[in-house]
């Protein structure tokens, strides 16, 4: 069985600074990365050798071949799981500005400029009712970027899309910082933006 363990920080959990605070940082990684790695652990446990042997991004792609009393325990854990390891190298402490290269192209093509994009992207990711994730995926189909929100820890992968760069709006990624205040968590989120990351994400999927 493959057996996943936590992921360490790609920086110091006080890196994002003054943007993403350190105890937040520390809190969201050792507790709730930790207990989303603890419990797909613990779900594929449950789960036929072939599909233990699976990695999860697979098994994201193809949630039908997992049987129906643990689907829903790997859907979210396994979502989250995946969802955090891109959301750490999502940032960095020498982030945000615009994008630029591919990105930059596929974003104008989509959204018609990365001003249009940023603003699409923060104003309905904000409104995101309850807890979820806003997302700039690779839709394979279309070859084109697009906009996606998922609810919970539900990973685009399951619709068939590439993930390229998420933003977490679940209230324990920003409460201690900014309370309510999840557009303000948002507006501060792009300055940590990693693109060089992004990039290399479009490139593998395209």
């Amino acid at each position: 069985m493959v057996k996943y363990t936590l992921p360490e920080m790609p920086y110091s959990y006080d890196a994002l600074e003054p943007h993403i605070d350190a105890r937040t940082m520390e809190i969201h990684h050792t507790k709730h990365h930790q207990t989303y790695t603890t419990k797909l652990n613990a779900a594929l446990e449950n789960c036929p050798q072939d599909v233990q042997d699976t990695d999860i991004l697979d098994i994201l792609g193809n949630l039908e071949s997992v049987p129906a009393e643990q689907r829903g325990a790997i859907n979210f854990n396994g979502g989250g799981f995946d969802n955090h390891r891109l959301f750490w190298n999502s940032m960095s402490g020498s982030g945000g500005g615009e994008a630029g290269g591919a990105v930059a192209d596929a974003i104008a093509a989509a959204f018609g400029g990365f001003s249009q994009f940023k603003e699409k992207f923060s104003a309905t990711t904000a409104v995101i009712q309850g807890s979820g994730w806003g997302w700039l995926v690779y839709n394979p189909a279309s070859k084109a970027v697009e906009y996606k929100s998922m609810p919970n820890q539900t990973s685009p992968r399951t619709e068939g899309l590439v993930p390229l760069l998420g933003c977490d709006v679940w209230e324990h990624a920003y409460y201690l910082k900014y309370q309510n205040r999840r557009p303000d968590y948002i507006s501060s989120w792009w300055n940590v933006v990693n693109w060089d990351e992004v990039e290399g994400r479009l490139a593998a999927a395209s």
